[in-house]
């Protein structure tokens, strides 16, 4: 028996766009849209303005040269003014309509299906633990405290956490596609998904950070440790960030 099928794999990443009939789907049936954002109870921590974290810019040209993974990170905290960029450059709301939210990053048809959870281990103004980020109000939720929060997490990523100061998680809600796109939305998530990690590469060389994007993962560690149900809600990638060590 082969290790793998290859054929089904190579299958899934091909479109299946001309047999999609969206009169079928939940949308062509007029069932009401998911939430562009989950609920949460409890205190909003406002974040400060994005361009607070901002100095001296550099040429978007510069940004793409320099850009590179890093694994090793210092000991320094980030400002709460250099996260809130990052979550603005990644995820953040432009503009909304009533029909869909438009942000810094691309979506296919502006499903936007990624909930992004933080993992804080060093960030000046907040406790060490797991906050969402709510993209309509600029602000973090604080989902739980945490002790040994980076051993847990190290292990939940198998061992790629490097000591960042804050680990971004991209968890998808796949009925935000399957809404409109059905069989197409496997594609769209992972297509989207790549938007955001790029995003973030360029806007940590923007303020003097680095990060890693991280696809190896325990599906199941992670999920839980994030707080996930592993069907209706998972995660599908993971970044740490922190501040470059002197070279």
């Amino acid at each position: 028996m082969a290790y793998f099928d290859n054929q089904e794999t190579r299958r899934l990443l091909k479109t299946r766009w001309p047999q999609l009939d969206r009169s079928q789907t939940d949308h062509g049936q007029g069932k009401p849209a998911p939430p562009m954002q989950k609920p949460h109870s409890g205190p909003t921590i406002e974040l400060p303005e994005p361009s607070a974290a901002v100095g001296e810019p550099i040429a978007l040209k510069d940004a793409i040269a320099k850009r590179a993974s890093h694994r090793k990170f210092s000991d320094a905290a980030l400002s709460l003014a250099e996260l809130s960029y990052l979550l603005w450059a990644t995820q953040g709301v432009r503009k909304t309509t009533e029909k869909a939210s438009f942000r810094t990053v691309p979506s296919g048809g502006a499903r936007h299906p990624f909930e992004t959870y933080l993992f804080v281990s060093r960030v000046d103004g907040l406790e060490p633990g797991l906050y969402r980020y709510l993209p309509f109000d600029h602000g973090l939720h604080l989902e739980r405290k945490m002790e040994g929060l980076d051993a847990q997490l190290d292990e939940a990523l198998l061992n790629h956490h490097f000591g960042g100061a804050v680990d971004f998680v991209w968890a998808a809600i796949p009925y935000r596609c399957e809404w409109r796109y059905a069989f197409e939305s496997l594609r769209l998530i992972l297509l989207d998904a790549g938007h955001v990690c790029a995003h973030l590469y360029l806007a940590c060389e923007e303020i003097g950070c680095g990060t890693c994007a991280v696809g190896a993962y325990d599906q199941e560690k992670l999920d839980a440790l994030t707080g996930l149900d592993g069907h209706d809600e998972f995660a599908v990638y993971a970044a740490p960030v922190g501040k470059l060590p002197p070279s």
